[in-house]
């Protein structure tokens, strides 16, 4: 069964003529009476009454109709569907990120992108680094965010630093001094956030490179549940400032400078796949993580 055929059956059911629906679809009227008379053999019934000036459906014909109709509504969503994800206007966006940026920076990005991309339908999966990797390469995602990974198959581009700061409650004696000694930190205690992820490895080796070694009284997964022991004065913490940023306007949490100590920082990346065609709710994400980061993202 074609598509022309169902064509020619619905304009002939709509003008009850023949020679009309050929004039309306733009072809000879032999080639539509050979179109419905195909369909007719291929459904195995007649679908019209022919007669002498018209032609109307037959019982068959009228109960085939709004199946008929349907199929056509349907193709035409489905091309409708199309090229809204050409444009960039609808379709579905998979995102894998790191939590920290998944809970403190996408969802900033997703309001501009949503605003102007209505129909798209958004997908966000979280995990580590390594794992948002293997969700791009298993095209499980189409773009992810976290530390720069190298592999041959994946495109990494470098958005922004991700800086750790060292936050203390509001009764904290650092609190207003806003600085603390090397030597200080010895004896308090440090709330320590996520083994697995890279901020961990990223703590030790500050307090290694410096020389001391704090008192780990917590180790949390979380770090919104790392926060909120910081605000309770249970010990201090070293937390991405993107994530502490509201506590520190507010002021439930301080910033405290560690003295003859550099920033701690990570480069954040945006990842997806080398080569491969990209929908346009991709592109036009990927074209406005540039205007915000300041950066070409090769196609």
């Amino acid at each position: 069964m074609e598509l022309a055929q169902l064509d020619a059956f619905i304009a002939a059911a709509d003008c009850g003529s023949f020679s009309r629906a050929a004039d309306i679809l733009n072809v000879a009227q032999p080639s539509l009476s050979n179109r419905i008379q195909a369909l007719e053999r291929e459904v195995g019934q007649t679908l019209f009454e022919r007669m002498g000036r018209g032609v109307k459906l037959t019982d068959s014909g009228r109960a085939f109709l709004p199946y008929a109709q349907r199929v056509l509504r349907t193709l035409q969503d489905g091309l409708t569907v199309l090229e809204g994800t050409r444009e960039g206007t609808a379709g579905q966006l998979m995102i894998g990120t790191a939590p920290a940026v998944g809970t403190y920076v996408l969802p900033r990005l997703l309001k501009i992108y949503c605003d102007n991309r209505k129909g798209v339908d958004v997908l966000v999966r979280t995990g580590h680094s390594d794992e948002v990797l293997q969700l791009v390469l298993d095209d499980d995602v189409q773009v992810g965010f976290g530390r720069p990974i190298s592999h041959p198959d994946i495109r990494t581009i470098v958005l922004y630093k991700d800086e750790l700061v060292l936050v203390v409650s509001s009764e904290h004696r650092y609190a207003k001094r806003g600085t603390v000694k090397v030597d200080d930190l010895a004896d308090e205690s440090l709330i320590l956030f996520d083994r697995d992820s890279g901020y961990h490895g990223m703590i030790l080796s500050l307090f290694r490179d410096l020389g001391v070694v704090p008192h780990q009284q917590m180790q949390l997964d979380s770090i919104e549940a790392t926060k909120k022991m910081v605000e309770a004065n249970l010990g201090l913490a070293l937390l991405p400032e993107v994530s502490v940023d509201r506590e520190i306007k507010l002021g439930t949490l301080h910033k405290v400078h560690i003295e003859a100590a550099g920033p701690v920082e990570r480069d954040i990346a945006v990842m997806y796949r080398r080569n491969k065609p990209q929908s346009g709710p991709m592109a036009g994400f990927l074209e406005l993580l540039g205007e915000i980061y300041r950066t070409k993202l090769p196609r």
